[in-house]
C-alpha cells in the first residue's frame, strides 16, 4: 500500500492507475478508525477494485470551542486497519498540504445544511463540503463511500456532486452498530462507563418511535415527545434536536404518511453523538 501525503503525488497516481483501467473507490476519513469506516471500505471494493482511503481530521468543519484539538488520533494503527483491508493507497495530508496560508475559498450549499445539524453548527457543513471537493479533485475517485449514520452529511455531498458536476458516483453505507446497539463513531471513545446507559437512549429512543408509527400514530410530535421522554430520563444528557423530516429535503414532516427520517443529535456530558432511522408508516 503506498502512503501518500502530497497532493500532486495523489493527482499522479490516480491518474496512473486510471490508466491502467482500475475503477477508483474512496473512503474519506478523519481516522481513529473503527468497524463502521472498514464496512464502507468493503462496500467500495464491491463497486470497484482500487480502494484510496483518506485520513485528515479537517479544522475547517470544527468551530471554535469544539474537539479538533482532543479528536482522537491513531495514525500508525490506522494505517494498519487500511492495508488489511486491500487498499492500494492511503492519503494522509498534513493541515497545509489542503490549506495553505492565504487560503479563501469554500463550497457550501444553500437550503440543505440550515437543517438539523446545520442549526447547532452553522459552519459544519461549509468546512464537509470544501474538504470532499478538494479530496474528490485530489484523488478522482469514480466511486466515494459515505454512512448513512451522517445521513445529512450524505445527502449534501450527493447534492454537491449533481449540482458541481462531479462525474462520481456516491453510495451510501448502513450504519454499523457495537452489539448493544450504539451507534459506531469515533467519538464514543469520549464516553464514560457510566455514561454508556445514557448513550444507548438514542437508539432506543428510535427504536420506540418506529414500533409508534407502525401502530399507525402519525404525529411527528407524539413521536418525538416520545423520544424525549426515553432520553431525558438520563440526567446526563442534553438534547440538541430531534426532528421528523422528508428524507430528501429535510424539511419539517408534522405527519408521518409516508416514509420519513427520524433524526436526533444528543449530548451526553461532553460527547455530542447522532443517530437516526428511516420511520415507515
Amino acid at each position: 500500500m503506498k502512503i501518500i501525503k502530497n497532493a500532486k503525488e495523489m493527482q499522479a497516481h490516480s491518474d496512473e492507475m486510471r490508466c491502467l483501467g482500475k475503477k477508483i473507490v474512496f473512503v474519506p476519513t478523519m481516522g481513529f478508525l473503527h468497524e463502521g469506516h472498514l464496512s464502507l471500505m468493503r462496500e467500495g471494493l464491491r463497486h470497484g477494485d482500487y480502494l484510496v482511503v483518506s485520513i485528515f481530521v479537517n479544522p475547517t468543519q470544527f468551530a471554535q470551542g469544539e474537539d479538533l484539538d482532543s479528536y482522537p488520533r491513531s495514525l500508525e494503527r490506522d494505517l494498519e486497519l487500511v492495508e488489511k483491508e486491500g487498499a492500494g493507497a492511503a492519503f494522509t495530508p498534513r493541515e497545509n498540504e489542503l490549506y495553505p496560508e492565504d487560503f479563501q475559498t469554500y463550497v457550501s450549499l444553500e437550503s440543505l445544511p440550515r437543517h438539523l445539524c446545520g442549526i447547532s453548527r452553522p459552519t459544519f457543513f461549509r468546512g464537509v463540503t470544501t474538504v470532499v471537493s478538494k479530496l474528490f479533485n485530489i484523488v478522482k475517485p469514480h466511486i466515494a463511500v459515505f454512512g448513512e449514520k451522517d445521513y445529512q452529511q450524505l445527502i449534501i455531498i450527493r447534492r454537491m456532486v449533481r449540482d458541481m458536476n462531479f462525474d462520481i458516483g456516491i453510495v451510501g453505507a448502513p450504519t454499523i452498530r457495537e452489539p448493544d446497539g450504539l451507534a459506531m463513531s469515533s467519538r464514543n471513545a469520549y464516553l464514560t462507563k457510566a455514561q454508556r446507559p445514557a448513550a444507548l437512549s438514542l437508539y432506543k429512543s428510535l427504536l420506540k418511535a418506529k414500533t409508534i408509527v407502525q401502530s399507525r400514530i402519525i404525529k411527528a410530535a407524539r413521536v418525538i415527545d416520545e423520544a424525549k421522554i426515553i432520553i431525558t430520563a438520563h440526567a446526563e444528557t442534553d438534547i440538541d434536536y430531534i426532528n421528523v423530516c422528508d428524507p430528501r429535503t429535510l424539511d419539517d414532516m408534522p405527519i408521518i404518511d409516508r416514509p420519513a427520517l427520524m433524526a436526533l443529535a444528543v449530548r451526553v456530558g461532553k460527547t455530542r453523538l447522532i443517530d437516526n432511522v428511516l420511520l415507515v408508516p
